[in-house]
């Protein structure tokens, strides 16, 4: 969750996916330019039981806490959910998603700014029916934002000093599956080719079984093209993943995974886990653990299974709630190794990082590093002499011509 700056007369709280921090940006500029204050736009999730109540529980803190204040819940939990927001003495109003990012043909490109980098979201909506999901119901069909539009907001970013660029949506492989003429790695290519002074472009979270081959040859292409994506995996069991109406298969992941390691030897992976899921035995959850290993997976963010009113998998036989936990945490204490032991290789490398507040930079690779002294927005060459358990440790400070 992600507040913005207390000063200011529209503040907004996030919760959830990349997409929801681009559209509170896009919101709360909207807001401060039509001169309203006192506002506060809480963007909810629902992508799982937990971030529901979460973002119920945010909205009540928050009416307790600035009872002055006009208050707006948007977001997928309060699309899905009307009634647990709005207030009949209108305190809360509810803005669902579609009238806060315009569908079908109307469908816009946003942009926003986190520190040195800038979020633009480009795709929306999910045509995907996965059974634990609810979130094609609030967020409508896929539909992706016109490439000029795209580049437009690009060059915006570019232009205020963005030396990244991630691009993000709800389902972003759909990208341009409705436009007819442009797909992702296409729009990856263009958006490199016209921002040459941009150093950086990264993708969000994939589908793996919708990248393809052109995604491939990009990422082995593109230089600039980090060598990092997040996969959304979920398990590894052929069985679970049917159940879970996933499109992809075990061996179509791993073979993923390796093609594009082949081209592009230097990325790395990380991946989103669902454990608990109903029916699955140990067995199968071992699975899960063995594909960690077999697709070289990095970073791990692991989900335990809640079942979530109206996605077809509440209606399935449920797994004890501590065998989820204690799962979800053996998947993790897995994750953990496997960072670790990223971090470990690094010992002695030269990497290019780009410096971010606090102290912190990203490798290309996304790995966090850290800088203390570092100028935010300023790219450096780095000897990386060792490590703690979350981030690489810099000797030396060189501030990069690139």
């Amino acid at each position: 969750m992600s507040l913005s700056p207390e000063s200011a007369r529209v503040e907004t709280v996030t919760l959830g996916c990349r997409l929801n921090i681009v559209e509170s940006e896009v919101l709360a500029r909207e807001a401060r330019e039509r001169g309203e204050g006192d506002l506060v736009v809480v963007n909810t999730c629902a992508v799982t039981s937990e971030a529901a109540r979460q973002s119920r529980q945010t909205v009540r803190r928050l009416r307790r806490e600035r009872p002055t204040a006009r208050i707006v819940a948007t977001g997928c939990a309060a699309t899905l959910a009307p009634q647990d927001f709005a207030t009949e003495d209108g305190a809360v109003r509810v803005l669902a998603n579609d009238a806060k990012s315009p569908s079908g043909a109307a469908q816009r490109a946003m942009a926003a700014s986190e520190g040195t980098r800038g979020f633009l979201a480009i795709q929306n909506g999910c045509d995907h029916r996965c059974t634990f999901c609810v979130i094609p119901f609030g967020r409508g069909a896929s539909r992706s934002a016109p490439l000029a539009a795209v580049l437009a907001e690009a060059r915006k970013l570019v232009e205020s000093g963005k030396r990244e660029i991630v691009l993000t949506g709800v389902d972003l492989t759909a990208y341009g599956l409705d436009l007819g003429d442009v797909t992702l790695a296409g729009l990856a290519r263009r958006l490199l080719s016209e921002s040459p002074q941009l150093a950086r472009l990264r993708l969000s979270s994939i589908d793996c079984i919708e990248a393809g081959e052109e995604l491939v040859a990009a990422m082995a292409q593109e230089p600039r093209l980090t060598p990092h994506l997040h996969l959304s995996l979920q398990a590894g069991d052929d069985l679970i993943l049917k159940r879970m109406k996933r499109r992809h298969s075990r061996r179509e992941a791993i073979a993923f995974c390796g093609a594009l390691r082949e081209a592009r030897p230097d990325l790395v992976f990380g991946a989103d886990f669902i454990v608990g899921f109903p029916t699955e035995t140990e067995e199968m959850f071992q699975r899960t653990l063995d594909l960690v290993e077999e697709c070289g997976l990095t970073h791990l963010h692991v989900f335990p299974f809640s079942p979530r009113p109206g996605a077809p998998a509440a209606l399935m036989p449920q797994v004890e709630r501590d065998v989820v936990k204690a799962r979800a945490e053996r998947l993790r204490a897995l994750g953990r190794d496997r960072l670790k032991r990223h971090l470990e290789a690094q010992r002695g490398k030269r990497l290019r990082v780009l410096a971010e507040r606090g102290g912190v930079a990203r490798a290309e690779d996304f790995t966090q590093v850290r800088l203390p002294g570092a100028a935010a927005g300023e790219i450096y060459d780095v000897e990386i002499v060792g490590c703690d358990e979350t981030a690489l440790l810099a000797a030396t400070l060189d501030k990069s011509a690139a």
